[in-house]
C-alpha cells in the first residue's frame, strides 16, 4: 500500500500549474504518503484529522490544497479590501510558525496570494503594519492572534479554511481556552484540518468539538516512532550525565546534534557547561527572547553551534535538514514529548540516532514512553572514559589551561597589593576609648563641686521674692 502511494507525483493530485512549478523547482515531483492521501481530500471540501510523524512532509499536505483553493480568489489590487483573511494557521511555537509560513510564500512565489506570520515575542506594532496592508494566508500562535484581535488590527470574519498544526502540542501546553477563543470568532462554514504526531483522548475530543464528520488519515501506526532512526538508552547516574555528554559530543567530531533537557534553568546551565569544554554549544528555550531563540537557531542551521540545547518549546517546529543526532539529557515526564523529541532526526527518510541518557529516577518515564510507542529500546551500562572528565580533552581547554599558567607566570612578577585601610567615615569612631563610668564620676564630682542656685520653693534666692 505504502510503496503504491509513493510512486504517485504530484501532477495527478489536482494542483495548478503555478504550484506545481513551485514543487519543480523545489526539488521534489514524488509527495510523500501523507501529501499523497490528505491532499485529494482535502481539494474535496472534507475535514481531515491527519496523525503523521514530524518530518513526514505534513506542511505541505495542508498548504497545497489550502493555496490551490484560494487561488481563484487571488487578486493583483494593492487595496486591502480585496485580500481578507482567508486562511488561517494555528501553529504552538514561533518557530514551527514561522518554519510553516516561509513554506507558504514558497509554495505561492507564482501565484498573487499573500501571506503572513505573527507570534509573540516580538513588538505587535511592526506586524500592524504588513496585515493592513492586506493578506490571504495568516499564521499564528493563539496568544498573539487574541492580542491583534483585541486590538481590532485583523478580521477573522472570512475565514474559510482553518488548519491546526501539531495539535496535541497546544493541549500539552494549554492553548484550549485560546482555540475555544479563537473558534468563537470565525465563520461557523468553514474548512478544518487538524495534524496530530499523536491521538491522545483529549485530541479526540477537540476533534469532535470543532470537526464535522472528519475523515481519518494515518500514515503510521498512531503514536510510533520512525523506523529509520535508532534508538538507545544509556543507563548513567544522575551526577555522571554531564561527563558522558560530553564524552559522546566529542566523539561525534562536530556533528551537529539537539540535546532537550526538562528546564530552561539545565538547558543553560548544561550549555554554558559544554562551552567551558570546548563544544560550539548555544541554549534555546521559553525564557529568551525572540531574536536571540533566531540567532541562536541561525547558528545551528548554518553550523557554528554543533550542540543545541533546547527545552520543550523547541521540540517542534525545528526544521533542520539532514539533523544525524537528538539526546535526551534528560527524558520528558510525557512520553508524547519523547515521539517529538527524537522526530527531529530521521527527518525526510533520512537515518537518524536518539540517545537518551537515563538515570534511575526517570526509569519510570522510560517504561511510559516505550508503552507509548509498544518497543523496547535497546539499553546498555554507560562507559564513561576517565579522559572525558579532564580539562584538556579540547582544544579550547587546552587554551584554557595555557591562559591560566600565563596568568600564574605573570601573577608571580607582580607584588602583591597591601590592603589599605581606608579611614572611617566618622571620626567619632577613631576616637580613643573612652570608659563611661569614668565620665559619669566626673559628671557627679563637677555637681558636687559646683554651687547651683536653689529654687525659692526650697529656701533659696534669699531677698528675691517679694511678699
Amino acid at each position: 500500500m505504502m510503496s503504491t502511494e509513493t510512486q504517485v507525483k504530484f501532477d495527478v493530485l489536482g494542483l495548478a500549474e503555478p504550484l506545481l512549478k513551485a514543487i519543480i523547482e523545489t526539488g521534489y515531483n514524488t509527495p510523500t504518503p501523507i501529501q499523497a492521501k490528505a491532499i485529494p481530500l482535502a481539494l474535496q471540501n472534507l475535514d481531515l484529522m491527519a496523525g503523521a510523524q514530524t518530518g513526514t512532509g505534513k506542511t505541505a499536505a495542508f498548504a497545497l490544497p489550502l493555496l490551490q483553493k484560494l487561488l481563484p480568489l487571488a487578486s493583483t489590487s494593492t487595496s486591502p479590501a480585496k485580500h481578507p483573511i482567508r486562511a488561517l494557521i494555528l501553529t504552538p511555537t514561533r518557530e514551527l510558525a514561522i518554519q510553516v509560513e516561509e513554506s507558504i510564500k514558497v509554495y505561492a512565489k507564482h501565484t498573487a496570494l499573500r501571506s503572513l506570520v505573527v507570534f509573540g515575542g516580538v513588538d505587535i506594532k511592526t506586524q500592524i503594519p504588513h496585515l493592513k496592508t492586506g493578506i490571504e494566508i495568516l499564521v499564528a500562535t493563539p496568544g498573539r492572534l487574541l492580542d491583534h484581535v483585541e486590538q481590532k488590527t485583523l478580521s477573522l470574519n472570512q475565514v474559510q479554511m482553518l488548519v491546526l498544526d501539531e495539535a496535541d502540542r497546544m493541549l500539552d501546553m494549554g492553548f484550549m481556552p485560546d482555540l475555544k477563543r479563537i473558534l468563537a470568532l470565525l465563520p461557523k462554514q468553514r474548512q478544518n484540518l487538524m495534524f496530530s504526531a499523536t491521538f491522545s483522548n483529549d485530541i479526540k475530543k477537540l476533534a469532535d468539538d470543532f470537526l464535522t464528520n472528519p475523515t481519518l488519515i494515518e500514515v503510521a501506526r498512531s503514536n510510533a516512532t520512525a523506523e529509520n532512526v535508532t534508538q538507545k538508552v544509556y543507563l548513567v547516574e544522575q551526577s555522571s550525565k554531564q561527563a558522558l555528554l560530553s564524552q559522546l559530543l566529542l566523539a561525534e567530531n562536530n556533528q551537529q546534534v539537539i540535546i532537550f533537557t526538562k528546564t530552561k534553568v539545565t538547558a543553560s546551565r548544561l550549555s554554558r557547561a559544554l562551552q567551558k569544554e570546548g563544544i560550539a554549544a548555544d541554549a534555546i528555550h521559553g525564557d529568551k527572547s525572540q531574536k536571540e531563540r533566531m540567532e541562536a537557531l541561525d547558528a545551528f542551521k548554518a553550523g557554528k553551534v554543533t550542540a543545541l540545547v533546547a527545552t520543550d518549546v523547541a521540540a517542534r517546529g525545528l526544521d533542520i535538514s539532514d539533523l544525524p543526532m537528538v539526546i535526551n539529557y534528560e527524558l520528558p515526564s510525557t512520553p508524547e514529548d519523547y515521539v517529538h523529541r527524537i522526530g527531529r532526526t530521521g527527518r525526510a527518510g533520512a537515518s537518524g540516532v536518539a540517545i537518551s541518557l537515563v538515570c534511575e529516577d526517570e526509569e519510570k518515564y522510560l517504561v511510559e514512553i516505550e508503552k507509548l510507542i509498544k518497543r523496547n529500546i535497546d539499553k546498555e551500562k554507560s562507559d564513561i572514559k576517565t579522559a572525558a572528565r579532564k580539562p584538556n580533552i579540547h582544544l579550547a581547554s587546552e587554551q584554557n589551561k595555557n591562559d591560566r599558567e600565563i596568568d600564574s607566570n605573570r601573577a608571580s612578577h607582580v607584588k602583591p597589593r597591601q590592603h589599605v585601610r581606608k579611614p572611617s567615615a566618622d571620626p567619632w569612631f577613631d576616637k580613643p576609648y573612652e570608659p563611661t563610668v569614668t565620665k559619669q564620676n566626673t559628671a557627679i564630682n563637677q555637681g558636687i563641686n559646683r554651687k547651683v542656685p536653689l529654687a525659692a520653693l526650697l529656701g533659696g534666692l534669699k531677698g528675691r521674692v517679694k511678699t
